[in-house]
């Protein structure tokens, strides 16, 4: 009887997201910073990929960026339209992503 119902949660269980997998999509917000970022690790432009970073680096940048401790042309600006939550999961969703 246990085996049965095992076997019956089974293709459920599977299927559900793990903990650490990011969202199939991104965080509103995110979508936009591959606008300026590259997707990839190992594409060099003058803009940092975050692809790659740490969910606490790219929290701490944006937190960085929003108070005015890290000059910026417009980052400084576009971290302002983000909450803290916003920021955080963005940060979150990038870290997880692999090149």
């Amino acid at each position: 009887m246990m085996a049965r119902l095992i076997l019956a949660i089974l293709p459920f269980v599977s299927a559900m997201p793990s903990a650490e997998a990011p969202p199939p999509t991104p965080p509103p917000g995110a979508a936009a910073c591959s606008g300026c970022h590259p997707t990839s690790k190992s594409v060099n432009t003058p803009v940092p990929p975050l692809v790659g970073r740490s969910a606490t680096e790219i929290e701490a940048a944006m937190q960085e960026f929003r108070t005015g401790q890290k000059l910026a042309s417009v980052m400084d600006r576009i971290a302002k339209g983000f909450s803290a939550d916003e920021i955080a999961a963005i940060a979150a969703w990038y870290a997880a992503q692999k090149d």
